[in-house]
């Protein structure tokens, strides 16, 4: 049984950490993105794995629960606690050095409060990249990034957050330290305990430091955006340019014409691309070695595709400012769909084939439970879309409260039916812990909470995140 958070306790954390490192109890540290929850908690910020274990043992002897809080950015709840006993929110704001890098190595090694952008910066100084990117690559840092098994935009070649990662030292539950932050890329020697803790989202303990992998920066980079007939075509796009380029694709977005409109109504500064807003369009976005071309590479795609009947537009970059552009359309849709404010918003995959089916399915089982406006963004490549359903004009998120329940367990169910996930990309948290048991295979989730018992036996690492608490 869990303890809250008491004046007692709170005397004792000033007896073990400096005064920089106590932080008020208000936004950031309880409050979330969407503005749907608000949290609890004393709230400390050590700079150091020393001083993490020294917090953690000390929740451990008092039973005390502790909320990993990283760069704030999570969409399911997993970095605030909103009901139940006072806990401690530990935030990595303070642990934010680059430790070393090597460049002969490709491996950048980091405290877990860095955050993305600056690990990426730091990689370009070394002639190298860091390829995770996301839209809050500014304010993300590395272990939450990891804590989620964060995906981003170049999933499709370089795959998630744990593919970028060698190693990382993390601080137990009882306040020892599994010093893992090997820089190995072949380590047979037991249970694979780095990917345990990669999207464990701070339930099986808190990661401090992190080993990651760069890689060359690519000579020549390109983007397009085509207009589509359809999702289908857009998949069939997308095998095309795979057969024509390759490995060279590193990102492949598809977007919905409500994603524009809804940038227009929430006056959001953009250039549109084409001269008519197609009803789909993706943007494909390139890295090759020197000696090719993107531009020509993009083209003779565009080409090809347009040639069987898969576009039937496009506008190929002809500057890194354009390319940026043409991303900063699609970075800013999910900040316009937070200024209108979702009935409910899906983070979901499907088997790459199932996507066209899926649009379609989905609409219309939407359309049985009423008037919706449907942004169905994202990532193509890998089978991950943002799926948000939007109150008509007129109207707001507050009027469609009765209905909420009902359009999520449409889409969950019928993504469940499809072989696929109701979680692609931002993890389970506690938005989504009864889903993952809805839709959960029952062998999957014994496995998880015996894992969680051996490990947590206390269960004072994030509890309530992932799985229910006892």
């Amino acid at each position: 049984m869990l303890n809250p958070v008491t004046s007692a306790f709170e005397e004792i954390l000033h007896g073990l950490l400096p005064a920089a490192a106590f932080k008020p109890d208000t936004a950031p540290y309880v409050t979330e993105p969407r503005g749907r929850w608000a949290g609890q908690g004393f709230v400390v910020a050590p700079s150091s794995t020393e001083e993490v274990a020294a917090v953690v043992r000390a929740c451990a002897e008092a039973r005390i629960g502790i909320v990993p809080y990283s760069g704030g950015t999570g969409l399911v709840g997993g970095q605030l606690l909103q009901d139940g006993l006072r806990p401690v929110v530990l935030s990595l704001e303070r642990m934010n050095r680059i430790r070393a890098i090597y460049p002969s190595e490709n491996v950048l090694v980091c405290d877990a409060g860095v955050i993305l952008a600056d690990v990426q910066k730091a990689a370009e100084d070394v002639g190298r990249l860091f390829p995770l990117s996301l839209a809050s690559e500014g304010s993300a840092r590395i272990g939450g990034l990891l804590s989620t098994n964060a995906g981003g935009v170049n999933v499709l070649r370089y795959g998630n957050a744990r593919a970028q990662c060698l190693g990382v030292e993390v601080v137990r539950p009882d306040g020892t330290i599994w010093h893992g932050l090997t820089r190995l890329r072949k380590d047979n020697t037991g249970y694979d305990l780095r990917n345990l803790m990669i999207g464990a989202e701070g339930t099986l303990g808190i990661i401090t430091a992190a080993a990651l992998k760069m890689v060359p920066r690519p000579v020549g980079v390109g983007a397009a955006m085509m207009a589509v007939p359809s999702p289908a075509a857009a998949l069939e796009l997308l095998a095309l340019a795979g057969s024509r380029i390759g490995d060279g694709v590193s990102a492949f977005e598809i977007m919905h014409r409500n994603g524009f409109d809804f940038l227009a109504e929430v006056g959001m500064d953009v250039k549109q691309p084409f001269a008519e807003i197609p009803e789909w369009c993706v943007l494909i976005d390139v890295g090759l070695p020197g000696g090719l071309s993107p531009e020509d590479a993009l083209e003779g795609l565009f080409e090809a595709a347009f040639d069987a009947g898969l576009v039937t537009d496009g506008v190929i970059a002809q500057s890194n400012a354009q390319r940026d552009a043409f991303w900063y359309i699609r970075e800013t849709i999910p900040e316009a769909n937070r200024r209108i404010g979702s009935v409910s918003s899906h983070d979901i995959s499907v088997p790459l084939s199932a996507v066209p089916a899926f649009i379609d399915r989905a609409g219309q089982a939407l359309a049985q439970v009423g008037a919706f406006r449907i942004n169905c963004f994202g990532h193509l490549g890998d089978g991950n879309l943002h799926y948000n359903v939007f109150p008509m004009p007129g109207r707001n998120r507050a009027d469609y409260e009765a209905e909420r329940p009902q359009v999520k367990r449409v889409v969950h169910d019928l993504v469940h039916a499809l072989e696929g996930s109701v979680s692609a990309e931002h993890g389970i948290g506690r938005l989504k812990v009864k889903d993952l048991e809805t839709y959960g295979d029952p062998a999957k989730l014994a496995m998880l909470r015996a894992i969680k018992d051996a490990l947590d036996p206390l269960g004072i690492m994030n509890p309530g995140a992932v799985l229910r608490q006892k």
